[in-house]
């Protein structure tokens, strides 16, 4: 008989069908659960993406606020502009990846092609400015000076300019208040990248970003963003599978961002500006015997500072630049001009970043070094032509030699050999080259003057400088010692080769001759003219150093107050007292009788009715023309002039201080006073005042002056620039400004 079941199938058969129907259960098992999963467990979520495929954003840019000077004058705000915009994901769906839509609108717009095309290409590592450095899904700017009948033009022949668009657009635009530039302070914007968007996604209100915005990059527009951008609008449309719009799901409004208030004055901000530019050119015209050349005057740097709160009146750097170059995105040719060495750079900030050695204005810190370490104010101390120290000769400023003076009288003829003598002999009571817990009262002295720190400014990329404590010199050496014994051992004779074989021995051992340069603001030594300001307001009000500002208020666009920005007390100076008073008196003899005197009271100054103080500095700097230096300061305010490569103190910078003065008092040539002329003869404490639709009310900052504003009321503030006529094609500028 056959062993096959009557079924016909054998047991192999049957196993594999069994196997087959677990495998079949386990596939039904597994859909089922991710079915339910989908379905059930996370149905929701699912619907509300799907739901979301059938939602368009249309963004509604917010209106930036506003950047006022202390009056009110507008120095950063808006404008209605055509702008004429490409979309990057329309040119790449077609053929030839747009070439031809960019060289039809090239040809419409009066553009060369090739300019138009790399506007719209997207900025890498190998990519030459100009290019686009925003969001590659966002419509990208190609002009903000189209005309209406260009405009037209676009907007008739659609089908020729696929995903172009031409509409009217709120633009940021750099007013020139009273002439004034103040390119560094302000900074300028450029479009949000894709990672900003991508980090901010999560976030609510103005911390987020989308890709239509612009942000700040550099000054007060970086620094104060979040409160000027605003939030922007977005109306939600519902659309169905053809992309037409069937219904509305929801409307988020824009909001206009905040106005910043600043402490800049605009007109004294361009009497500054114009004076530092005039100091340059007056130094061109002088002689150097010592390079047998001109002076090149090379860039400079001016700072008025208003003592008794730190906040900053007007701040120059030259050479500088026109902040709306940037609008729009930069061109080629003007971002070259920028950034090429031949520019000499004008985008950095030479107050907060330009450093330099101080030179003799330093003297007022050793001064108050020598009185730490326990000399004594009533001492004289000697002033010979020269002195030897290790074997090299240290001069006086054109072999000088006045004997015994005080003090004072070094502070008032900057004698470099009193300086050199007490830091000399300080050196050796602290051990030499072999100290023994040195008391080191210089270096001490200047970091407590705020010397080799930030000052804590309310702008971007401010530099510390450096003071060359011993710190610093091990610090140096360790960094250095490899690169100057491989210099060393190659046994030149140049300069160069001679100083790497001192450093290569001894680079880390603070030298006599280290400890004397430093005492009259030269060798490694580096600061900013913002931190000298600083320094000379403390000695103008009583030893407070005030942390710098030019913020001053954060207001709503409709002018009332969000945020008040108060003056920070940081701490004193070590002079107090009757060194303050000493220091004072000294300062205020470089004016009357000592290296200044030519350029001030010899000018005509009126000392006696408006006392000034000064301290000059010349700084020598290896390779180069000497650095011009003036620190000086009056009852209410500190001024400081430096000009790279611009002689000696008194010589490259004395007049254009004095005019400054003269502008802020109402000082004329022959010294007479005038104070219906004057700028400002106080500080502006108060804020201004506005109208109703947040506009500023631009008037007179003091009674008993005449004024010097003109008592028209502003318009066109941020309130005001939210009701923008997009819907009009005629570009116009925001409505009723008026000069202040």
């Amino acid at each position: 008989m056959s062993n096959i079941p009557e079924t016909g199938r054998t047991q192999r058969v049957t196993i594999r069908l069994v196997v087959l129907q677990i495998l079949v259960l386990s596939l039904l098992a597994t859909l089922g659960g991710r079915l339910w999963y989908l379905q059930i467990r996370t149905g929701s979520q699912y619907a509300a993406q799907a739901q979301g495929n059938h939602i368009r954003e249309v963004v509604e840019p917010a209106v930036r606020g506003e950047i006022l000077d202390a009056s009110g004058r507008v120095l950063a705000g808006n404008e209605t502009k055509l702008v004429v915009s490409v979309s990057r994901t329309s040119l790449m769906q077609q053929k030839d990846r747009g070439k031809a839509v960019l060289g039809r609108l090239a040809e419409v717009l009066g553009l060369p092609a090739k300019d138009v095309q790399a506007k719209v290409r997207l900025c890498d590592a190998k990519t030459p400015k100009p290019c686009w450095n925003g969001s590659p899904y966002q419509p990208i700017p190609v002009t903000q000076q189209a005309t209406t009948q260009q405009a037209m033009q676009i907007m008739e022949r659609r089908e020729d300019f696929p995903g172009v668009t031409a509409q009217p657009t709120a633009v940021r635009r750099y007013t020139g208040a009273e002439g004034a530039s103040a390119a560094q302070v302000l900074g300028y914007l450029s479009p949000v990248t894709d990672d900003e968007v991508t980090k901010s996604a999560e976030l609510e209100g103005r911390e987020r970003r989308l890709p239509s915005d612009q942000i700040g990059r550099a000054g007060l527009e970086s620094v104060y963003d979040d409160d000027l951008r605003g939030t922007t609008g977005v109306d939600r449309l519902e659309v169905d599978n053809l992309g037409r719009v069937i219904g509305s799901a929801g409307t988020t409004p824009a909001q206009p961002g905040n106005n910043l208030v600043t402490s800049i004055d605009a007109k004294v901000q361009k009497v500054v500006e114009d004076q530092l530019a005039r100091a340059m050119t007056d130094a061109r015209k002088v002689y150097d015997k010592e390079t047998h050349k001109n002076y090149e005057a090379d860039s400079g740097a001016a700072v008025v500072m208003d003592v008794h709160t730190g906040r900053i009146v007007a701040m120059a750097s030259a050479p500088t630049f026109d902040p709306n170059l940037w609008v729009g995105g930069i061109s080629a040719g003007d971002y070259q001009a920028l950034t090429d060495k031949d520019s000499n750079y004008p985008l950095i900030n030479r107050a907060i970043q330009g450093l330099s050695a101080p030179g003799s204005t330093f003297k007022v810190i050793s001064t108050t070094a020598a009185v730490q370490a326990g000399y004594s104010l009533d001492g004289h101390y000697p002033c010979p032509p020269s002195m030897t120290i290790g074997g090299r000769v240290f001069n006086n400023f054109e072999g000088e030699s006045f004997g015994d003076i005080s003090l004072e009288k070094a502070l008032e003829i900057s004698c470099d050999t009193v300086f050199y003598h007490l830091s000399y002999d300080q050196w050796l009571k602290d051990g030499g080259i072999k100290p023994k817990n040195p008391a080191d009262w210089f270096t001490k002295t200047a970091h407590q003057y705020g010397l080799g720190a930030k000052t804590g400014i309310d702008l971007p990329s401010e530099v510390a400088g450096r003071v060359p404590d011993r710190q610093w010199k091990q610090a140096f050496y360790d960094a250095n010692k490899t690169s100057w014994c491989e210099q060393a051992a190659k046994g030149g004779k140049e300069y160069a080769d001679l100083i790497a074989r001192e450093n290569c021995q001894d680079g880390n051992v603070m030298r006599a001759g280290d400890a004397v340069n430093f005492a009259i603001g030269q060798g490694d030594t580096l600061v900013t003219p913002l931190q000298m300001a600083r320094i000379y307001s403390a000695l103008a009000n009583g030893g407070t150093l005030y942390r710098p500002s030019v913020g001053k208020a954060i207001m709503s666009p409709d002018g009332k107050l969000v945020r008040d920005i108060a003056p920070h007390e940081d701490g004193k100076i070590p002079a107090q007292g009757k060194l303050l008073q000493y220091i004072d008196q000294a300062t205020a003899g470089v004016v009357v009788s000592g290296t200044a005197a030519w350029k001030f009271t010899g000018a005509g100054w009126p000392q006696k009715k408006i006392e000034l103080h000064a301290k000059t500095g010349t700084a020598e700097v290896n390779g180069k023309q000497t650095t011009s230096w003036l620190t000086t300061y009056s009852d209410d305010y500190a001024v400081v002039m430096t000009i790279s490569q611009g002689g000696t103190g008194s010589g490259g910078s004395g007049d254009s201080v004095r005019r400054i003065y003269q502008a802020l008092y109402g000082v004329d040539d022959k010294g007479n006073i005038d104070g219906g002329k004057a700028l400002l003869p106080k500080p502006q404490a108060e804020l201004p005042k506005f109208n109703p639709d947040g506009t500023a009310i631009l008037q007179a900052a003091y009674s008993g002056t005449r004024a010097f504003l003109d008592p028209t009321p502003a318009t066109g503030g941020a309130g005001s620039t939210t009701t923008l006529a997009l819907a009009a094609l005629e570009p116009a500028r925001t409505p009723g400004r008026s000069r202040g």
